[in-house]
């Protein structure tokens, strides 16, 4: 049973239709990689999987219940976000940004409690972000601030987690520890998918390739098999063969 499932999903922005019956779903313990052109809807469709975007037709269920019937902190208990862009104009703190991924644990007023400290704690740890927590974030660079809105999302500990292009202004060795981190978390049977231009990146280290193209599900499945010389003309109109020079390179920790 998919922990987070699309089933025929329809969105139309102004006169395009973005999603023309899109067929997907996470399971717990996967991860998987969301690929496809710029405009293909990848974006899109990861809004409409959280809820922040009601599709024109289609559903989105989370646990075998209508999206919609989900109290938005019950949703933000089970699903956390990455966004593509971060744009914080207010002079937080890094952890203060952080903390604020506890707010559906918490009400209103309510203080934090040593689980709080605890996961505030292991999420700034985890994305390496820890040196400059007690920074204004927009003293930061962009690589810096993509990893505290990472630490903000696994502050919330919640079971699923969506990211959009997260290694965006990353440097090569955090964007490294950031895939190793996100596999680490699926073998340990949460459900992770992410939206990324990076195939060479991801595609290693996932379990499943969802393909998007012309509004559709053009391909599911495992990376050897959906990353195909044949779906890359396709999709992305390029030919893929093996190296021929010093790059691509394969690079590790």
């Amino acid at each position: 049973m998919s922990a987070l499932a699309v089933n025929n999903l329809r969105v139309r922005l102004g006169t395009r239709e973005v999603l023309a019956g899109v067929n997907c779903e996470l399971q717990k313990g996967e991860f998987v990689l969301l690929a496809g052109r710029n405009g293909a809807g990848k974006s899109t469709l990861l809004r409409a999987m959280l809820g922040a975007l009601v599709p024109d037709s289609g559903s989105v269920t989370l646990h075998s219940r209508a999206l919609a019937a989900w109290q938005p902190l019950e949703r933000a208990r089970e699903m956390a976000f990455v966004p593509q862009s971060v744009d914080t104009p207010f002079e937080f703190t890094g952890r203060e940004l952080v903390t604020m991924g506890r707010h559906a644990h918490r009400g209103r007023g309510q203080l934090l409690e040593r689980a709080d400290e605890r996961a505030i704690t292991q999420a700034l740890l985890a994305a390496d972000a820890m040196a400059f927590a007690e920074q204004p974030v927009t003293t930061l660079s962009g690589g810096e601030q993509r990893r505290i809105a990472v630490a903000r999302a696994l502050a919330t500990e919640a079971p699923l987690l969506l990211l959009d292009e997260p290694t965006n202004n990353l440097d090569l060795e955090h964007a490294l520890q950031l895939v190793a981190m996100l596999a680490r978390f699926a073998a340990a049977g949460r459900g992770v998918l992410v939206a990324s231009h990076d195939l060479n990146l991801f595609a290693q280290h996932c379990t499943r390739v969802v393909l998007l193209h012309e509004g559709r599900t053009f391909a599911d499945g495992p990376p050897r098999e959906v990353l195909s010389s044949a779906n890359m003309v396709t999709v992305f109109g390029v030919q893929s063969a093996p190296p021929s020079g010093f790059f691509p390179r394969e690079f590790r920790l």
